[in-house]
């Protein structure tokens, strides 16, 4: 919450070079909410809510699905919440802007909504006077398809910046482990879940176009220290191809290496141990 700020609300599709959007001025808030929804649509999710909008009397500004609204290039111009408090599926998400009112009295509200496999996400930004006890619409987490109000949330700051521990880590120690993420058993197939951290990373370079980074990749003991380097650089490289393919970062700004049982984090002597030792580092290789 900011009680007087300011929003560059989308009113159209990515062209050329930019978003086209309108500076709006008053108190801004951002939530987020998360519900357990598989097989759910964005659409469904998104319906109930621009009917609410609806029956409050806002006018619909603007209104697109993914690819129309101008896939990545649009979500990383247009400012959403960070992982993992919001989720955006570059491929699968909709986007809403709508106003109430005109003058001083104006109210505007945005919606982006998009899903994984099993959840959906749905983020508000509102900017307009404060209105004490307003309610503010969301979808009913048991039911998708039904609405309700919610009660306002507790006023909370919202840190503009490098705010997670994965980027923190990478600018102050020049390397993170990126956690999250799953490999099949003796395979570089990086999995097709939703990778918090690569959002982050991805976030992050497209940022900062003058940085860069090398994914480096590790494995534990067993094997040939020769097979294992091929294997840690796979999988170093799936990584780095999910980061240009499906988050559109500059390739020019990623490359993998693999180093194999070289570099472990712990003793390849327990299992626990070795479970620890199979990931990928990121390393911020820029110095400026």
């Amino acid at each position: 919450m900011t009680p007087l700020g300011s929003y560059q609300l989308p009113t159209g599709a990515f062209a050329g070079d930019k978003v086209p959007a309108v500076r709006v001025e008053g108190e801004v808030q951002r939530q987020a909410w998360q519900m357990a929804a598989p097989g759910v649509t964005t659409l469904q999710i998104l319906a109930p809510l621009r009917a609410q909008l609806v029956d409050l009397d806002f006018d619909i500004l603007f209104e697109c699905e993914a690819r129309r609204c101008g896939g990545f290039d649009f979500r990383y111009a247009t400012q959403v919440m960070a992982e993992p408090d919001m989720h955006v599926d570059l491929g699968d998400y909709r986007f809403l802007s709508a106003q109430r009112g005109t003058g001083k009295t104006a109210e505007f509200v945005s919606l982006m909504v998009s899903r994984s496999s099993a959840k959906g996400f749905v983020q508000l930004t509102r900017v307009g006077p404060a209105l004490p006890g307003d309610e503010k619409v969301v979808t009913s987490t048991k039911n998708p398809d039904a609405t309700a109000p919610i009660p306002t949330a507790p006023t909370r700051s919202i840190v503009i910046g490098n705010d997670k521990p994965l980027i923190n880590a990478l600018e102050q120690s020049g390397r993170a482990v990126l956690n999250d993420l799953t490999f099949n058993t003796g395979s570089a197939d990086l999995g097709q879940q939703d990778f918090a951290s690569l959002d982050l990373l991805a976030t992050y370079l497209l940022a900062n176009p003058k940085r860069s980074i090398v994914l480096v990749g590790h494995t534990d003991a067993e094997g040939s220290l020769a097979g294992n380097i091929a294997l840690s650089k796979k999988r170093a490289s799936s990584v780095s191809q999910r980061l240009v393919d499906s988050f559109g970062v500059p390739s020019d700004q990623v490359k993998a290496e693999g180093v194999g049982f070289l570099a472990p984090l712990t003793t390849n002597l327990t299992e626990a141990g070795r479970t620890q030792n199979r990931r990928v580092e990121v390393i911020l290789s820029s110095t400026e």
